[in-house]
């Protein structure tokens, strides 16, 4: 990861964790339901978050979701990339993998990143992300999109003998990996920065594995901002992840 400073880390934790309660109180007060609820899930966090970084920071660019892409962003070192609310689908139905991503990039690459899991209560940190638990038991456990579960993932499963979990959030099955869930997240065709900068900033200081399918580093903050595949993993199924991927 690339350098930054502490208060950018303390910024991006406490950004995710105050947007998260925010769309707590949004849910909790039962005023509105499905799609409605989304829709205004979706706009009250990105107003916050937006706000929080266009105070706070002013000189850095911002990539959000939900606000039209701003290409000013290009010329700058460091930029947010924000998803205020990564899960939509799942904060309407009232589950609980859903999740709110803040992410600082230098240079292209993530810096200081939080996850939070509102639901769980639970925000992680790359400043202080928690050590490794033991893997779960059992064959390898994949986590998978719950609406579009990819063919690569589902073919690595079968040649490493492993089983699909199927999640919403990028964040959520970024995290499951991370707090000894699963033991991998695969995913190909679909994303965008905003959905894997925070979940890989955290995960890989976190010591997970992170690539793209063919194992190359994931590049942030670049003019076309689909990033359509990743691998976050436990280091020691990186290789046979990547090779189950490669022979297909």
């Amino acid at each position: 990861m690339s350098k930054a400073d502490s208060g950018d880390a303390k910024t991006a934790a406490l950004i995710a964790h105050s947007a998260g309660q925010l769309l707590l109180v949004a849910r909790d007060s039962g005023l509105l339901q499905a799609k409605a609820l989304g829709a205004v899930g979706d706009a009250i966090s990105n107003a916050f978050i937006t706000r929080i970084i266009r105070e706070k920071h002013p000189d850095d660019g911002l990539l959000s979701e939900e606000d039209k892409d701003d290409e000013v962003r290009l010329a700058k070192r460091r930029v947010w990339i924000v998803d205020p609310l990564d899960g939509t689908r799942e904060f309407s139905e009232n589950r609980s993998d859903w999740a709110v991503h803040v992410a600082l990039v230098i240079d292209g690459t993530p810096a200081a990143c939080a996850v939070g899991l509102p639901s769980l209560g639970q925000t992680f940190s790359s400043a202080a992300p928690p050590p490794l638990p033991p893997p779960p038991p059992g064959r390898p456990r994949i986590v998978v999109s719950r609406t579009r579960p990819p063919e690569v993932a589902q073919k690595a499963a079968e040649i490493m003998g492993g089983e699909l979990v199927h999640m919403g959030s990028a964040g959520a099955k970024a995290m499951a990996v991370l707090r000894g869930e699963a033991h991998a997240y695969v995913h190909g065709g679909g994303q965008f920065e905003w959905d894997s900068a925070a979940p890989a900033g955290v995960a890989a200081a976190a010591g997970l594995h992170v690539s793209r399918l063919d194992g190359s580093p994931l590049r942030f903050n670049q003019p076309d901002p689909y990033l359509p595949d990743l691998i976050i993993c436990r280091p020691e199924l990186a290789a046979d992840i990547l090779k189950a991927v490669a022979a297909q």
